[in-house]
């Protein structure tokens, strides 16, 4: 009890210095509790959603190889009236209704501008049934009665700020259906985002499947007392086991949260990645807090011993102050998580995600993971300084403690660090080697973590020489005698020195990791777009929705373009001469697509892969399976016939993009595919006339002007859109990287303000012998820089080591160039420079205050 109430009595007479430390628990416990409360609430949304969506039981189409969300075709796939009549029969069933919907549509305004969300939600069309209304309240006008109405959901109408009688074009593989808003929805769940039209049945018929007499799935109710699992048994007899997928609204509910599952746990995990990252970073923070604690009450500890506390009572009183601070930092940072929650919440609400507040989810678990975790995390970072104050001996209370000792980095530090970073580096030079990607990914990591301990652990021996040069060009030509003085201050602790920038040093390393990685990227794509891609455009959708057959029309009909080429994704079971079969890719095309994309010719003629019934393979598959031109191979397409395949050339396979490339004539997919199986076309290129490339871009833009699904894109264009697709990705991750940079700073103005404190009587005598405040202040930010500067130094050294070996190891997927952004780590440099004398503002305003006489005083 006397050990816990001297803790508590020094918590509370340090508590300016606990601060900073507190906030990076905080900070970090925070991050934690708060990506497991926006995940939960997220999941409680979609499970709700489901369970209300999902009827007692479903029938739907069986799904075959290459089906994908609504098929390759832009048609979902069906089940005929028939199987609508027999499931009303089935015993147990109170009705049934044909359910018509699809997610392969773009709806516009009248300003063609597209009504769908742009956070990737879908924008779904369907038929107003009975069921929608147990989900959905008609608020305003009524629900659709014809071919010309057409009703929204209200979350879609506010935000798109559309009204009763408002025209709305709907764009499916069918065709351009025009209608009037005639009644808006709300829903009675809350949804996530997506945009919802409704129409009556058989005008949803005609829009989504180009023709009545078909649904994509029955949605049957049970009577009383029937299960779900009976009746589910009762209709597959009734229908036939063998024809459609049947599910309980359990299982279709499960099946909808499982698909959505993948998706958010790669969130969750990702946003905890970046909370543990903080935590690390944080662990310095607390071990240099304690660190200098410790050192400062060294002769206060020394009388605890000779008035006889034991080793045991002094490790216990400073773990049990770190005890405080966890439990303190870690219920602050509970209550924070659940309000930055909300504010992601709110932030996915204005990018167009609706998650209702009243829907905010807390288990249990959330508030004890995060507590267990800053407390654990704390107490684990200050072990070492507490068995270090465990070991001062009574005789430390005879010393004079007002000057702070040197302390140099042992060698045993030394030897071990440069031990760690060189296995890092071997492990690192190994995954460059590797010659598959599994491999080279355990030892890209291994290498990783290596080097990052070893520099860790070297830190404070490389403090002395680097910080010198750091200082030989910052600070001495600024500071003169002042920067010198920073100088030595920087130098005369290089463990504390080494561990306030060992946590900025994490932080900035996977900036400038993934800088590189994705600035190769870039480099990488630009470099195969000018490689394989002849065409002048390259059109698409943005969504991964498949070309229309009107919009294809329209580009083949372009007067300025000279070539135009459709590429189709078919799939198809191949099997090779050596007896073996699998699921594979074929790319329908013209013949016109050997000048829009080059591909380079290893063996054949690839013209004559566009012949009747023939096709080219890739290098490696032809390698993989022996095959060779001329040979003849067994293609199961997906949906319709088998049909033999002359192979007339394997193409040369340089990067992921050639890899498994299987190309065939369009006509030799329509001649084994019913119509309704032959895919829409994933993307098409075209080219222009001689001189008339800038003519023909104005005039594709104009013409596909009323279709915004769809980009038009010239080489130029395209690679602008792909630096700027991963210039998000990477600003994201930076701005999630910034929490351990936050923490980071927050480690150097800690270290600073507790050094300044430790420094009080040398600060003192310094200013009694003539140095002035303005020139106290200077020194205290030049030190704040250098260290600074030697952090980013470590930092962006490393990580531009394991961008490297990260680009290397991606040079099996086809990333074949390495490229460094220079002016994105010099910005960094330069901006570490700026963290510096930001984090020293309050440490050399406190130390420029302090009272010359009462300094001196100081014991």
């Amino acid at each position: 009890m006397t050990v816990f109430k001297a803790s508590l009595r020094n918590f509370f007479a340090h508590k300016g210095r606990m601060a900073l430390s507190a906030v990076a628990v905080v900070l970090s416990v925070a991050f934690v509790c708060g990506t497991l409360v926006f995940t939960d609430t997220m999941n409680t949304t979609f499970d709700r959603l489901f369970a209300s969506t999902s009827a007692d039981v479903t029938v739907s189409p069986k799904k075959t190889d290459g089906d994908g969300s609504g098929g390759r075709s832009g048609k979902p796939r069906t089940v005929p009236a028939s199987a609508l009549s027999e499931a009303r029969e089935a015993d147990g069933a109170r009705s049934a209704e044909g359910m018509v919907s699809s997610e392969q549509v773009t709806v516009v305004d009248g300003d063609d501008k597209n009504i769908g969300s742009t956070t990737g939600a879908p924008t779904i069309a369907a038929n107003w049934t009975a069921g929608d209304s147990d989900t959905m309240k008609i608020t305003s006008g009524h629900a659709p009665r014809g071919a010309s109405e057409v009703m929204v959901d209200a979350d879609t109408a506010k935000k798109r700020d559309l009204k009763l009688g408002d025209e709305l074009r709907t764009i499916a593989t069918t065709g351009d259906f025009t209608a009037r808003v005639s009644g808006i929805a709300t829903f009675q769940v809350t949804n996530p985002g997506a945009a919802i039209v409704y129409f009556d049945t058989a005008t949803a018929q005609r829009v989504l499947l180009g023709r009545t007499g078909s649904y994509t799935g029955i949605a049957v109710t049970a009577e009383k007392g029937v299960t779900h699992a009976l009746l589910k048994k009762n209709v597959t007899a009734s229908l036939g086991a063998g024809e459609y997928t049947y599910q309980t609204k359990k299982e279709a509910a499960d099946s909808s949260r499982e698909q959505m599952g993948a998706l958010l746990d790669v969130m969750k995990y990702a946003l905890l990645g970046f909370a543990g990252i903080a935590l690390l970073v944080g662990v310095f923070l607390i071990v240099n807090t304690f660190s200098m604690l410790v050192a400062q009450r060294t002769r206060e500890i020394g009388l605890m011993r000779a008035v006889g506390s034991s080793r045991g009572q002094v490790n216990r009183s400073v773990l049990t102050e770190a005890l405080l601070l966890g439990v303190i930092g870690s219920l602050l940072g509970v209550g924070a998580g659940v309000g930055l929650a909300v504010g992601l919440m709110e932030l996915m609400g204005l990018l167009g995600m609706n998650l209702s507040t009243s829907e905010l989810t807390v288990v249990w678990t959330t508030p004890a993971i995060g507590l267990a975790l800053g407390i654990l995390v704390t107490l684990f970072a200050a072990y070492l300084p507490a068995r270090r104050a465990g070991r001062v001996s009574p005789m430390a209370a005879l010393r004079d403690a007002g000057t702070p000792a040197d302390v140099k980095a042992g060698a045993v530090r030394a030897v071990l660090g440069a031990l760690l970073t060189a296995g890092g580096g071997a492990a690192l030079y190994a995954a460059t080697q590797a010659e598959k990607a599994a491999q080279g990914s355990l030892y890209l990591g291994a290498g990783v973590v290596l080097t990052m301990l070893g520099l860790i652990v070297v830190g404070p021996v490389l403090a002395g020489g680097l910080v010198r040069v750091l200082s030989v060009v910052t600070l001495r030509p600024f500071g003169g005698r002042v920067g010198r003085l920073a100088e030595r201050n920087a130098l005369r602790n290089p463990r504390r020195t080494g561990a306030t920038a060992a946590a900025l040093m994490i932080g900035l390393a996977l900036v400038a990791s993934l800088s590189v990685v994705g600035s190769s990227m870039v480099a990488s794509a630009t470099k195969e777009l000018d490689r394989s891609v002849g065409a002048d455009f390259i059109v698409q959708s943005g969504n991964g929705q498949p070309i229309t057959p009107a919009v294809e029309r329209k580009l083949r009909a372009a007067k300025s373009l000279e070539t135009v080429t459709s590429y189709k994704m078919v799939a198809a079971r191949i099997t090779t001469p050596d007896g073996k079969s699998g699921s594979e890719q074929l790319s329908a095309t013209d013949p016109s697509y050997m000048k829009d994309l080059r591909r380079e010719v290893k063996s054949g003629d690839l013209a004559a892969a566009y012949d009747r019934d023939s096709m080219s393979v890739g290098s490696a598959y032809a390698e993989k399976h022996g095959v060779r031109t001329g040979d003849k191979l067994k293609v199961a397409f997906a949906g319709g016939r088998t049909a033999e395949l002359t192979v007339a050339a394997v193409t040369k396979e340089e990067t992921s993009v050639d890899r498994g490339a299987m190309y065939t004539d369009i006509a030799t997919a329509r001649r084994h595919l019913p119509e309704d199986r032959v895919p829409s076309s994933a993307m098409m290129f075209g080219s222009a006339k001689d001189g008339k490339e800038d003519a023909a871009y104005a005039a594709l833009k104009k013409e596909l002007k009323p279709y915004p699904q769809y980009q038009v894109r010239d080489q130029a264009d395209f690679k602008e859109t792909l630096q700027d697709q991963v210039g998000r990705m990477l600003n994201m991750v930076y701005g999630l990287l910034a929490l351990a940079i936050i923490v980071a700073v927050l480690g150097v103005v800690n270290t600073l303000a507790l050094s300044v404190v430790e420094r009080t009587r040398e600060i003192g005598l310094m200013r009694a012998i003539g140095l002035a405040r303005r020139q106290l202040r200077r020194m205290i930010r030049l030190e704040s820089v250098v260290i600074a500067l030697f952090g980013a130094m470590l930092g962006l050294g490393l990580g531009m080591c394991w961008g490297a070996a990260a680009q290397q190891l991606l040079a099996l997927e086809g990333l074949n160039v390495l490229q460094i952004p220079w002016p994105t780590i010099g910005a960094v440099f330069a901006g570490s420079a700026l963290v510096g004398l930001v984090a020293a503002l309050v440490p050399a305003f406190r130390a420029g205050r302090m009272n010359v006489l009462n300094a001196i005083a100081t014991e």
